[in-house]
């Protein structure tokens, strides 16, 4: 049967009738699916560390629930747009007659639209208002959505949803948004002249400021009908409010912190689960590990002294605090902020030469593998290396050179020329394995730095160098670092059962004789004096380091709970002028860590089983005598110089460890023979096992494949081995046995 068009009109109008009914949503549904146009980085407690806009298009704030929006704005609020708010079931129905009856007489009426009927058409995209207005169609779905509505949701829930998404001017939409935007403050703060200025601009988003002055002027005399208004201060008052910009686009105290942590906050789900649901987050909240009155302190601290390093050409600083049983970042400052010209750049994270701060590292890998002991004598005197780019003439930071000395001295006091000796013994190639194992990601491998490696010149970052000392601090556990912090039903984990489960990366033994070394006031005056300020009144172990042409400045240490790492510098990679380790980074360290402990002991650590403790002497007196940590088994109650013209320890000079040899199929393979050499007498060589040569140095034929090349002296004892790979184009590797 055809349909005429009054069935067609009639059809039209029950689809738009009632459709909006089946499509509204509960009031839970919109308060959950409510984004904010930031999010809220938090700290371990809930307090806001950093404020960051992730929605350019709208401006929105916080949720606000009705109890916490003044009375002053939800009256105002109601006088403006729905005076019988209270009285009608969504459609105010004599509002709809005057309008009409001023239609009919062209005489101008306020409307006809309660509130829940705007906040039907805000709910519902078929219902928004177009730049033309409503269509008949949407005005009677509007209708009809209201009354729906108001059998669904209680009257306070209405208001409630319709204060926080009502747009109001320009990009903000709700009052949290409107209320920090022009009034700088949270919306339960609004006064009776803020809101009637909030309430006209519902009505009059872009209007003039001497228009919403007239207006809110009239909100107000019908708020108080007996008060006296003074509409020309209201003038000058609106004027002010509508220029100004205070919601910033990020604000806080953790600016770097917080962008790491959105990015974390966004990426695949971790082993710990953030306190938060990515639904909560998506609400505006992420709760991190930091300590925001320590990362307040943290950050004056660091400010207050470059701005007293100005005149020696710094502008930059960061610093990082771990705990050091969970690995959780407790306090991260990333610049210095506004003394900077590179405050965006992430100190924590940009790659730096850490200058001497790799050497506990390196003198904890040749104590663990017994080339060292805390006792051995090192030379420390003018020396030059042998390596395949040249001579390499290591310098101490002074220039001047202190003869043997203790391998406690040669740390504490920070003399290179002994650490690059002890890198001779180590090879570059296994101490970058060593880094790394510590989580110190270098570029490239050991070889490529050379013997410098020991004076840190591989570049990391102060976040990777400071939970390679918390390393240290963990009695040689590695475990990785976090910043969001673990849920409730998660407890951090145990300094054995970090993220990813921790795993020995430095011999526990080595790790307690370097911290001990390291918080040794004396071992270190020869360099820093005995009144320091890297002496704490609580145990603690730190090192200091300088980068080439003082480009960087670090302090490096730990306490019994705590690790903390600064780096003073500049971004732009400029040298400092004069800056030492003890005027640059260290007053930092020292200063942060006297806070973290003003009421906190620290205590020294336990040693570990497998370590003896005696007392040692020094021929010619060249240190006093003194009680010194062992492993067991490397233990001497004296040690001499060696005497002139006696053979040095035997240990292979070439090739390094790790050494990859490319044969060339155009070359006889007779005259692409593998030199090797060493150090000592009465020595023999073995390749896989096999015995090879005699003698300090000999010459291999190259075979593909990974291969082992032991050093034995005399007694044919092992004393040094390297590994190597040969790799010839078409032929099979073989692997050693």
């Amino acid at each position: 049967m055809p349909r005429t068009p009054k069935a067609l009109l009639a059809l039209s109008l029950l689809a738009a009738l009632t459709g909006p009914a089946q499509a509204l949503p509960r009031f839970e549904d919109v308060k959950r699916d409510f984004r904010p146009s930031d999010v809220r980085v938090l700290d371990r407690d809930g307090e806001l560390l950093q404020r960051v806009r992730t929605d350019a298009t709208v401006r929105r704030g916080r949720w606000t629930a009705l109890a916490d929006i003044s009375p002053a704005l939800r009256t105002a609020m109601l006088l403006s747009e729905d005076k019988r708010f209270y009285e009608h079931s969504g459609v105010d129905w004599r509002a709809v007659s005057a309008a009409a009856w001023g239609n009919l007489w062209n005489t101008r009426t306020r409307g006809a639209s309660t509130i829940t009927m705007q906040l039907a058409g805000l709910l519902d995209d078929d219902l928004r208002r177009g730049s033309g207005g409503r269509d008949l169609a949407q005005k009677l779905g509007q209708t009809f959505a209201a009354q729906q509505l108001e059998r669904q949701w209680r009257k306070d829930q209405i208001l409630e949803g319709y204060l926080n998404t009502v747009p109001f001017r320009g990009e903000i939409v709700g009052i949290d948004a409107l209320s920090r935007t022009l009034f700088g403050k949270a919306p339960h703060g609004l006064d009776a002249r803020e809101a009637a200025v909030a309430a006209v601009l519902v009505r009059a988003p872009n209007a003039k400021a001497a228009v919403v002055a007239q207006r809110a002027c009239e909100v107000m005399r019908a708020m108080d009908a007996g008060a006296k208004v003074n509409c020309e201060a209201l003038d000058l008052f609106a004027s002010a409010a509508l220029q100004r910009k205070a919601f910033e686009a990020s604000e806080g105290i953790a600016p770097h912190l917080a962008r790491r942590a959105l990015k974390e906050g966004d990426g695949p789900t971790s082993a710990l689960t953030p306190n938060f649901s990515r639904r909560e987050r998506e609400q505006g909240d992420i709760r991190t590990t930091l300590r925001a009155p320590l990362q307040r302190f943290a950050l004056t601290t660091l400010q207050r002294h470059l701005n007293e390093l100005r005149g020696r050409n710094v502008e930059d600083g960061a610093l990082v605090v771990l705990d050091n049983a969970s690995g959780e970042v407790l306090a991260w400052v990333g610049s210095s902020g506004a003394l900077s010209r590179a405050a965006e750049v992430d100190g924590v994270v940009a790659q730096r030469q850490p200058g001497s701060t790799l050497k506990p590292l390196l003198y904890a890998q040749a104590i663990a593998e017994r080339r060292l002991t805390a006792a051995s004598l090192l030379d420390d005197s003018s020396a030059q290396i042998s390596t395949a780019a040249g001579l390499y003439i290591p310098q101490n930071y002074d220039r001047h050179f202190k003869g043997h000395v203790s391998v406690r001295t040669a740390l504490a006091a920070s003399l290179n020329v002994p650490a690059v000796r002890t890198l001779v013994m180590v090879s570059p190639e296994a101490f970058a394995r060593q880094l790394r194992a510590a989580g110190l990601s270098l570029a490239q491998n050991g070889d490529y730095y050379g013997y410098s490696l020991a004076l840190g010149s591989a570049e990391v970052s102060l976040l990777a160098l400071a939970n390679g000392y918390r390393t240290l601090a963990n009695g040689g556990r590695f475990g990785a670092t976090r910043i969001l912090l673990a849920a409730p039903s998660s407890p951090p984990p145990s300094p054995a059962s970090g993220r990813g489960g921790e795993q020995h990366a430095i011999d526990p033994r080595a790790a307690f004789i370097v911290g001990d070394i390291l918080s040794d006031a004396n071992a270190r005056a020869p360099t820093f004096g005995l009144d320091s300020v890297l002496g704490t009144r609580f145990w603690s172990a730190v090192k200091t380091g300088t980068s080439k042409d003082m480009r960087d400045n670090w302090a490096v240490g730990w306490s019994e709970r705590y690790t903390i790492g600064v780096w003073v510098g500049n971004a732009s990679g400029a040298p400092m002028w004069d800056v030492s380790g003890t005027s640059g980074a260290a007053p930092i360290w020292a200063e942060l860590m006297g806070f973290l402990h003003r009421r906190e002991r620290s205590r020294a650590p336990d040693a570990p089983p497998g370590l003896v403790r005696m007392r040692v002497r020094f021929s010619d007196e060249l240190e006093a005598a003194r009680e010194e940590w062992f492993i067991a088994g490397t233990e001497q109650p004296r040690f001499e110089l060696p005497a002139e013209g006696t053979d040095p320890a035997p240990r292979i000079t070439a090739p390094t460890d790790g050494t990859i040899i490319a044969l060339d199929p155009d070359i006889p393979p007779r005259h692409q023979r593998v030199r090797f050499e060493a150090e000592g007498s009465g020595l023999a060589w073995r390749i896989d096992g096999k015995p090879f040569a005699r003698g300090a140095s000999a010459q291999w034929l190259p075979w593909p494949g990974r291969h082992v090349v032991a050093l034995l002296d005399a007694r044919g004892q092992v004393v040094d081995q390297v590994r190597l790979e040969v790799r010839g184009a078409g032929v099979k590797r073989v692997t050693a046995k």
